[in-house]
């Protein structure tokens, strides 16, 4: 099934590659930008901006400041000196990102590509078209403007009770590895030469694409995929024992790795009404309570139990009392664990656990990582 369709779509593929390239030489971009192609998200922002970019003749360098024009509303907002100019640039693109945050999170509902991977580079090739605006700058003060307007939309969303700082930080490394990823494609457009009207037109593009693959996504929501977590370990103690202490468990102490102090949710204690199928298990964690619904009772090898309610799997940092950002209810789906107990001689026993879950939170891959 993977060959064939792999056959189906080199055709495709080729075509795209073709018609890309001569599109980059049509208005005289690096070649090596065709890499953008294959970046799934990303690559509908890059096809846009290339729509709007008009094809030219090769023009005299020299003509450039004439050709970036200086009545536009742009020239007379933006500042020449590079300084006043970045600061611009963060100002004029941290109220949009910050918008299409709370339109993909509190309108949508989504926490997908469009919120992850298209607006945070669409705001680093934004901040970076802008920042270049007055006059080519270069690609380090180009990707510094680009990551910064990342940073302050972070600090921004901390300080409007949008989100807190740990899912912040969760978020930073792909919003800013793709943010300066944005920046980079941003410094080669502004480093040649520009009419009045291509920015403006550029940015219009950038600002509407985020909003647009979001509420795609909520029309259309990918289905969540079921991950399994599998931990087996060695106890000094015959299955009999061990079986006792997995049902129900008294008060434990509290954990003291730094995730679990940032607000990560960790079990306390857990009691269990009933014996066999259909006994109800109570598992306290700090976040709430989890009930669990026993599916198999082999004592003393086999235990397994569904979720039936859950608590929010983490307790938000925040400079407020409490927040309730929309990912911490529906968005994780823990379906329940399964524990196999092997006697070893001497009175041991192999404990192996393996629960399921799934998120609705994308690109899957670096979601998983935290998850």
């Amino acid at each position: 099934f993977l060959a064939t369709m792999l056959a189906l779509s080199l055709p495709f593929i080729w075509v795209g590659v073709v018609l890309t390239l001569r599109r980059l030489r049509a208005v005289r971009l690096p070649l090596w930008l065709i890499a953008v192609f294959f970046l799934p998200v990303i690559n509908l922002a890059f096809f846009a901006v290339l729509s709007v970019l008009p094809s030219r003749e090769k023009e005299d360098s020299a003509s450039r400041s004439q050709i970036r024009g200086r009545n536009t509303l742009l020239a007379k907002v933006i500042p020449d000196h590079a300084l006043g100019s970045a600061a611009m640039a963060i100002l004029l693109t941290l109220p949009v990102g910050a918008a299409a945050t709370g339109l993909a999170v509190l309108a949508f509902g989504g926490y997908g590509w469009g919120l992850f991977v298209a607006l945070p580079f669409c705001l680093g090739l934004s901040s970076a078209l802008l920042y270049g605006y007055r006059e080519p700058r270069s690609l380090s003060s180009c990707l510094l403007v680009s990551a910064f307007t990342i940073v302050l939309l972070g600090g921004a969303l901390v300080a409007l009770a949008v989100e807190g700082v740990l899912c912040v930080t969760m978020a930073a490394p792909i919003a800013i590895v793709l943010a300066l990823l944005g920046g980079s494609i941003g410094y080669v457009i502004q480093n040649r030469p520009l009419h009045q009207g291509e920015v403006p037109t550029m940015i219009l593009v950038l600002i509407l694409t985020p909003p647009g693959l979001m509420g795609a996504e909520s029309l259309s929501p990918p289905d969540s995929q079921r991950f399994e977590v599998r931990t087996a370990i060695e106890i000094e103690a015959a299955p009999e024992t061990v079986w006792r202490q997995l049902i129900s468990f008294p008060a434990l102490p509290e954990p003291d790795q730094w995730l679990f102090r940032l607000g990560i949710a960790y079990p306390i204690q857990s009691s269990i009404e009933g014996r066999g199928v259909g006994a109800l298990r109570q598992c306290l964690f700090s976040t709430g309570t989890f009930i669990e619904l026993v599916e198999v009772w082999d004592e003393p090898r086999v235990l397994k139990f569904s979720v039936a309610s859950q608590p929010p799997p983490m307790r938000e940092l925040t400079p407020y009392s409490e927040i309730q950002p929309r990912h911490l209810a529906g968005y994780f789906h823990p379906e329940g664990p399964k524990f196999h107990l092997t006697g070893l001689p001497g009175r041991r026993t192999v404990l192996e656990g393996t629960s399921w879950y799934r998120h609705d939170i994308w690109p899957t891959a670096y979601w998983r990582l935290w998850s």
